[in-house]
């Protein structure tokens, strides 16, 4: 009986996460037709833990020289920013960055930052102390 239930709910999980891999598929080509991005940005596995092997860990670092690859985390339409000033940005343009900034992880915030940094996309002046008090915590306190 279990093994049903089991077997069951591994194949809703599969076929929820192949349709939510054709929807981010679908957005990514009418972005690209859009010219909002100019390529398809290929999956990265992000890993867990860090190495040890840094006195900082690459994941927690905002400096975007430490890496040059660019991670997305679901944010491809923030690209259309690329360029545009930190204090340019309309009340419904931060909005998106906050929701963005929201949805991450703690641990993803700083990887985040050295995302846009890469992309050349500035942070909003008014998400500025919001993101890098998440870092500073993260930072003070690693393991919660």
């Amino acid at each position: 009986m279990w093994y049903i239930v089991i077997l069951t709910g591994l194949l809703l999980l599969g076929v929820v996460a192949a349709i939510a891999g054709s929807i981010r598929q679908k957005k990514l080509k009418e972005m690209l037709e859009r010219g909002e991005i100019s390529e398809i940005p290929e999956a990265q596995e992000v890993d867990g833990e860090c190495c040890g092997q840094h006195e900082m860990c690459e994941r927690d670092s905002l400096i975007a020289a430490v890496s040059k690859q660019i991670e997305y985390y679901d944010d491809e339409e923030l690209d259309r920013f690329q360029g545009l000033e930190e204090s340019e940005y309309k009340d419904e343009e931060v909005n998106e960055f906050r929701e963005v900034l929201y949805t991450l992880r703690e641990v993803e915030v700083a990887g985040w930052l050295r995302s846009l940094q890469l992309r050349q996309i500035n942070l909003p002046e008014l998400l500025k102390d919001e993101a890098f008090l998440i870092v500073g915590e993260r930072r003070l306190h690693p393991n919660t």
